[in-house]
């Protein structure tokens, strides 16, 4: 992390390929005949003459006086979106600006996150802060309940920053609800005061030493992680979680009987935010292999409007913030700690699993499992994970491996693996050989040095360059320490590559995992529904037994009148609340075209922003 103010990032050895280690152009082969994007060699541009770069650590403290999001229960679960604005020139102007998203603090109108934000060369010339507070609501967007914006004009060595300063929160452009909501509160004297505050300190921590970043702004801490769930998306392909061992005694209902056990359903999605910087060399651009494709980056036109709107939508529900999203910080990065945590994120090598990942330019590292039993019929998985972003450090495909062996560091640098050699005898691996002290027979060992990370740039998305995967290597080499990192080309290795592939999907229907995610096609009328339709869906099945007897009632001596009451058929509870749900989507749907027609431009966020167009 820090020393003595100065931040020191993981050390990536440089590596040859298309790009220098600071950035600047090289020569290289000129690309063949082909569809616009993959690997873009723009150097990052100089900063003007005299400038300095500073690391410095945000602090979100709290706000008090928030607005009411939800006036059934007089609070609010606010989070907070930061974003910070220099004057640097950057590659291009679709590169993502730099964002942070603090925790949810649920049922509150005075939160406090003490939530750190740590950046590097933040220019002398000084920066622009949004502050963002958004009601986070999972069964519609997220309202915004108020903003702040300042302006720093310079910063040097003696600049003291600011302590505990309160801003005013804007509330111009807030959620029209949530004003309502306020100005109810206000009159009926819940509240005192119409405007709420956010408490900010800066730190200047001193000037960020060289990093090869040519003074490129760029996240250094928190290094965390976050765990989504969406029970919806496994709940429309009747994916289940893992029963769990216990020893209570079995729950009876009033006539005595056993009571059916509530079977769960999820699908998980992970972040990681990795220790900054990205090499420089990792800089990718989405292909236009169709004309459409550029419209739905750009969101130019009725079509890449509404393309561009489904798959922010699709990004949301499986990046989904609720009250069950699990977060972690870690206390060091690079540390083993980290890399326990990708590990058990992963599931180590349980079920022979597949990951589809993307690398933003910000080191976020997002990744969820993928596979043909997953029914993924998405516009493209990687455009989905990056949240339909136009520039990505890296995209691909992962698994993970458990060595017989631990790994051995390499010896005098020297290279591991470009392309993956034919393993020795004393080298197997789970997948495909069965070894001892791991599953599918005990528990996963928790070594990071007993397992390997195998990855690719398998995307037609964004086709990373094959020839920056030793600098994708060296730089996760350096943040998950103790892994062993092997890297193969999706056409150089295409045959290794699908061999490895097919071992570990046998695997995984030879050990018949339970823990299955699923993620369903848009395409698809069942998976049309959100992650708000999921809290009904709970009260459904909660009723359902009772439904089914007030149906039967109903309609007693006509046949299967119950059975229609459940599928929708019949005018009972569940019938209703299937209307609504279907009445709600379609009107979800009418107003994404009508919102789409005559608009030129959008944009899509970062780290897990509001669900609707934030604005910025």
């Amino acid at each position: 992390m820090a020393t003595n103010g100065e931040y020191r990032g993981p050390r990536v050895e440089a590596e040859k390929g298309p790009v220098a280690r600071n950035g600047t152009a090289t020569q290289e082969e000129p690309k063949p005949d082909g569809p616009a994007g993959g690997f873009d060699n723009t150097p990052i541009p100089s900063p003007p003459a005299g400038t300095v770069g500073y690391t410095l650590r945000i602090t979100i403290h709290q706000a008090t006086n928030l607005t009411m999001g939800d006036l059934h229960a007089f609070s609010s679960d606010p989070y907070v979106l930061a974003q910070l604005n220099t004057n640097l020139p950057t590659r291009h102007k679709e590169d993502p600006n730099l964002r942070y998203r603090s925790r949810t603090v649920h049922k509150t109108t005075d939160p406090e996150w003490n939530a750190e934000w740590v950046v590097a060369n933040i220019p002398s010339s000084g920066f622009k802060m949004k502050l963002r507070v958004y009601d986070e609501d999972c069964a519609d967007h997220d309202d915004l309940l108020g903003k702040v914006h300042f302006t720093v004009s310079s910063i040097d060595d003696d600049w003291t920053g600011l302590k505990n300063t309160a801003y005013q929160l804007k509330l111009r452009n807030s959620s029209k609800r949530a004003l309502l909501f306020r100005g109810a509160a206000r009159a009926l004297q819940v509240v005192k005061n119409i405007h709420g505050s956010l408490h900010i300190s800066i730190k200047n921590l001193g000037r960020t030493e060289e990093d090869g970043q040519n003074g490129r702004p760029y996240t250094v801490a928190p290094c965390r992680w976050v765990r989504h769930y969406s029970p919806i998306l496994g709940r429309m392909l009747n994916i289940k979680e893992p029963e769990k061992d216990d020893d209570q005694a079995p729950q009876t209902n009033g006539n005595g009987k056993p009571q059916k056990k509530v079977e769960r359903y999820n699908f998980q999605a992970n972040q990681m935010q990795l220790p900054g910087p990205v090499p420089p060399q990792l800089y990718h651009r989405f292909v236009e292999f169709k004309p459409w494709v550029k419209r739905m980056f750009t969101t130019r036109g009725v079509q890449g409007v509404v393309l561009g709107k489904a798959l922010h939508h699709q990004h949301v529900r499986v990046y989904n913030f609720d009250k069950s999203t699990v977060y972690g910080l870690f206390d060091s990065a690079p540390s083993t700690d980290m890399t326990k945590k990708f590990l058990e994120l992963v599931h180590y090598d349980k079920g022979g699993r597949i990951f589809t990942y993307v690398l933003t330019l910000d080191a976020l590292f997002r990744f969820t499992e993928t596979g043909k039993e997953f029914g993924i019929d998405m516009l493209s998985k990687h455009t989905m994970h990056s949240d339909v972003s136009i520039y990505i450090a890296f995209s691909g495909e992962f698994f993970i491996r458990r060595l017989k062996r631990r790994n051995r560091p390499k010896v005098n640098g020297a290279n591991s693996n470009q392309s993956l050699p034919t393993p020795p005898s004393d080298s197997e691996t789970h997948p495909p050989s069965n070894i001892d002290d791991g599953p599918p027979t005990s528990d996963p060992p928790t070594d990071p040095s007993r397992y390997e990370l195998v990855i690719d740039n398998d995307s037609g998305t964004y086709r990373p360059s094959a020839a920056l995967l030793p600098t994708l290597r060296s730089y996760l080499e350096a943040c998950l320490p103790g892994l062993k990192i092997v890297t193969l080309d999706s056409q150089a290795d295409a045959e290794r590559m699908g061999k490895m592939k097919n071992e570990q999907r046998e695997r995984k229907k030879a050990e018949g995992d339970n823990i299955v995610y699923a993620q369903v096609s848009d395409s698809d009328s069942s998976s049309s529904l959100s992650s708000s339709d999921d809290e009904r869906l709970d009260d459904v099945q909660e009723a359902y037994r009772s439904e089914q007897r007030m149906a039967g009632r109903r309609k007693k001596g006509k046949g299967k009148g119950s059975d229609r009451a459940v599928e929708g058929g019949g005018d009972g509870w569940v019938a209703t609340v299937a209307r609504d749900v279907k009445q709600e989507q379609e009107a979800r749907v009418e107003k994404l075209v009508r919102n789409a027609r005559g608009r030129e431009k959008g944009g899509a966020g970062g780290w897990g922003g509001p669900k609707a167009d934030a604005g910025h």
